[in-house]
């Protein structure tokens, strides 16, 4: 029996056999390419950033956070009450010993310096008359032309006026002194702060006028832990500036702005006891400060080279990579492959790590480049650190 298949159904079973054999074709590819020992070798092997890992003496560091402070802080206050009628220095310049920065009204002290002077001539005349009684009255007792009691009266008298006249001199002696409080100076050479009275105030001795400051040399204090004391206690406790570590060459300041101050500090003092808050002991340094370029209160670090590690293996930061503490690099073999190597890391170096296992000198390390499996072949390009990487 013959079936007659209508010319429209003919076309599409046509069109479906086609894209049955297309489909089959596809999915025939696509198998062979994700089979497995069938993938298709690169048409060359990646390239790769290394060093040479080569043993280094390096030079490690620690940092402590300080305070600045004047080597002396001198607080200006007046010997005497009275009212403030003059300022005489320029806020928050250098002042020398000696220099008058304020004047307190001196006539109430003036009158006072006048009275005592009086009182002091009054007395030297009455030393004056009874040196002359005494003078008349002692060959008249020699001759009996006198009592001797007379004369013992006119000696009695004469050095009564003699100690009066002491009491008014030390009276015009202080009142002289007083007049000199009057004007105010400085202790020291130094930075002399911005006043803290004003013109006008009543003012007396326990009133802060302004502070003096030496600040050439400064002071750095700056807290050592427990542990960082413990191996240093002999030397600080010999009591003289000098060296805490053997390898020290002074101590650097590091601004807040993270610049470098020029000149190298010293060790000065360890404080007399550990804070049992912080278990850390003060420690104070100076440095030289010619320009007052830093100031009391300056907040800085300093930083101490504390120890010399010789055959350091040491590899740049960014060719480690760490997961759950665990630290890995990527080493290049003899055989120009790449392979991952466990290691145990140790201190920073600025921008490179301390290798103190897992790694031998001479070793290719990879610093950067594309991430493939253990076993691919590679090409090496030496490193360039970036110059603040150096």
């Amino acid at each position: 029996m013959t079936v007659v298949v209508p010319p429209r159904i003919h076309g599409v079973i046509h069109r479906l056999a086609l894209f049955t054999a297309v489909a089959g074709f596809a999915l025939t590819a696509a198998c062979q390419r994700g089979s497995p020992g069938r993938a298709a070798a690169p048409s060359h092997p990646p390239t790769m950033t290394v060093v040479q890992v080569q043993p280094e003496s390096v030079t490690l560091t620690t940092d402590w956070l300080a305070t600045l402070d004047g080597y002396v802080n001198a607080e200006v206050r007046p010997q005497v009450t009275g009212y403030l009628v003059k300022r005489l220095y320029r806020e928050g310049s250098r002042v020398k010993k000696g220099d008058v920065l304020f004047e307190i009204d001196p006539r109430p002290f003036d009158a006072v310096l006048a009275q005592a002077k009086a009182k002091l001539g009054e007395s030297q005349a009455q030393l004056s008359k009874a040196d002359r009684d005494v003078a008349r009255d002692t060959p008249l007792a020699e001759q009996h032309a006198i009592a001797q009691s007379q004369l013992d009266d006119d000696r009695e008298a004469r050095a009564a006026a003699a100690a009066t006249v002491q009491s008014a001199q030390a009276a015009v002696d202080a009142a002289a002194l007083n007049v000199s409080f009057t004007k105010v100076t400085s202790l020291i050479d130094g930075v002399a702060a911005i006043a803290s009275a004003q013109i006008g105030d009543l003012v007396g001795p326990t009133t802060v006028l302004t502070t003096v400051s030496q600040v050439d040399p400064i002071k750095a204090y700056f807290p050592l832990s427990e542990r960082e004391y413990l191996p240093l206690a002999s030397r600080l406790n010999r009591g003289t500036p000098g060296r805490l570590w053997n390898n020290d060459d002074g101590l650097t300041l590091i601004l807040v702005d993270g610049s470098v101050y020029p000149r190298r500090g010293r060790f000065l003092a360890a404080d007399r006891s550990i804070d049992a808050s912080t278990s850390t002991i003060r420690v104070s340094a100076e440095f030289p400060n010619p320009n007052d370029t830093l100031r009391p209160g300056q907040f800085a670090r300093v930083r101490a080279a504390t120890r010399v590690i010789t055959g350091a293996l040491l590899v740049p930061q960014r060719a480690v990579s760490e997961l759950q503490g665990l630290y890995r690099l990527r080493v290049v073999g003899s055989d120009r492959t790449v392979r991952r190597r466990a290691v145990t890391v140790g201190d920073r170096v600025g921008s490179r790590w301390i290798v103190q296992s897992g790694l031998s000198a001479g070793e290719t390390v990879v610093v950067e480049g594309p991430d493939v499996p253990d076993g691919t072949a590679v090409t090496t390009a030496p490193y360039a650190p970036a110059v603040a990487e150096r």
